[in-house]
């Protein structure tokens, strides 16, 4: 559809995507004039031997390098400190970052704060970043956060108990080396999760209140991409095509949302994320369909291609009622990859929402959702997510 709006769209990262694409990492190194890079994994990552592909084909190139993989499932600042240290200690010139969002998250902070003064909590928001850092090559491994090429990091911080988000053009890694067979040993359940987290990236991209040509474009195609292979990655994981779609899927949608943010099923994933341990894929899938079912007002007509785009018959009904099938085939395809958890299933209970929709009211993420809502309607997103009451029985 064109429109008339004025629009920016940018994406500094180089995108290299491609089966076996991992064995053309020295070269990559080499070009971006790196002697000594610094591999920033977790232990997910080198346990299931992946930190080992990185390292060989540098070994093999004649590379040295340090391996950090004190990274855990979400990525900290205390991390990000730690391995700044390590790289300053060690003289390294360019970053790494193999694994998921926790990794990658870290990998593009400590690229930053080796060319920055100060400590990463002084670039929480947007734009604040002064400077470049050094080169860094994210390598994902799982089809899910697109943190590969985005200009965000989410870090968790342990002393304030908050998730702080650092948004800058110059966060974006300098290339991202897309290899989908490095996810063929991903779990089915993470499969699952991440692959929900890239829908809900390229779905609140596409339907909010600044999206654009370009990124509705990307965001078509990730949906598409994930109507036709999520389920065949999660239970067929040595399914490479599938395997591949996602990969893409993944990156097609964070280059959407890179430039026109999301929706309310992220501004609420950080805070219950941060607050109850909920994965970040999981969170975004338990809330999903509900946001979309608040939404459906405000952007029907793209809700009705979101319906179409994942196989629902519309045509003899009305607006209306092809808009709420987008939301049918969404809570279908999540139950079909499994996610049937609640919020209640992470100890989230009622008392907690004031608290959440609260610090969820801050994200940028609302301003742009199709519909403004109120602390209230946070609420009742929630509510519909938890586990029913069970009515007490009465002696």
């Amino acid at each position: 559809m064109l429109t008339s709006k004025n629009f920016r769209y940018e994406i500094p990262t180089i995108i290299e995507f491609g089966s076996g694409y991992i064995n053309t990492l020295p070269q990559h190194v080499e070009q971006l004039g790196g002697t000594k890079p610094l591999i920033i994994g977790d232990p997910g990552v080198l346990q299931a031997g992946i930190v080992r592909k990185v390292e060989q084909p540098l070994e093999g190139s004649g590379f040295s390098y340090v391996t950090f993989t004190d990274v855990g499932t979400e990525a900290t600042i205390e991390s990000v400190d730690n391995a700044v240290e390590l790289a300053k200690k060690s003289a390294c010139d360019l970053v790494i970052g193999v694994g998921g969002g926790s990794a990658l998250d870290t990998a593009k902070s400590v690229g930053l704060m080796l060319k920055n003064a100060g400590n990463i909590r002084d670039y929480v928001g947007l734009d604040k970043i002064p400077s470049p850092g050094i080169p860094v090559i994210a390598v994902p491994t799982t089809a899910g956060t697109g943190s590969e090429i985005t200009r965000f990091s989410v870090l968790s911080d342990k002393e304030a108990k908050a998730k702080l988000s650092v948004g800058s053009m110059y966060n974006c890694p300098t290339l991202a080396l897309c290899d989908p067979d490095l996810t063929v040993t991903l779990p089915p359940h993470i499969t699952a999760a991440t692959g929900m987290d890239a829908l809900t990236h390229a779905l609140e991209s596409y339907v909010n209140k600044v999206t654009q040509p370009i990124s509705e474009g990307l965001s078509i195609q990730s949906m598409k991409l994930v109507a036709k292979s999520l389920k065949l990655a999660v239970v067929q994981g040595e399914n490479t095509e599938a395997r591949a779609d996602m990969l893409l899927a993944s990156t097609l949608a964070a280059m959407a949302f890179n430039s026109t943010r999301l929706g309310l099923a992220h501004a609420l994933a950080i805070p219950l994320g941060a607050h109850f341990k909920i994965p970040h894929g999981v969170v975004n899938a338990i809330l999903l369909p509900e946001v979309m079912q608040f939404n459906l007002i405000g952007n029907v007509d793209k809700f009705i291609e979101i319906a179409r785009i994942f196989g629902e018959k519309t045509d003899q009904l009305t607006k209306r009622e092809a808009a709420e099938m987008a939301v049918v085939a969404v809570r279908r395809l999540k139950g079909d990859v499994g996610i049937t958890q609640t919020l209640s299933d992470y100890g989230v209970e009622e008392q907690d929402l004031d608290l959440i929709v609260e610090e969820a009211m801050q994200s940028g993420n609302v301003p742009v959702n199709p519909v403004k809502p109120s602390l209230e309607d946070l609420k009742n997103i929630c509510r519909a997510v938890m586990a029913p009451q069970k009515e007490k029985v009465l002696n």
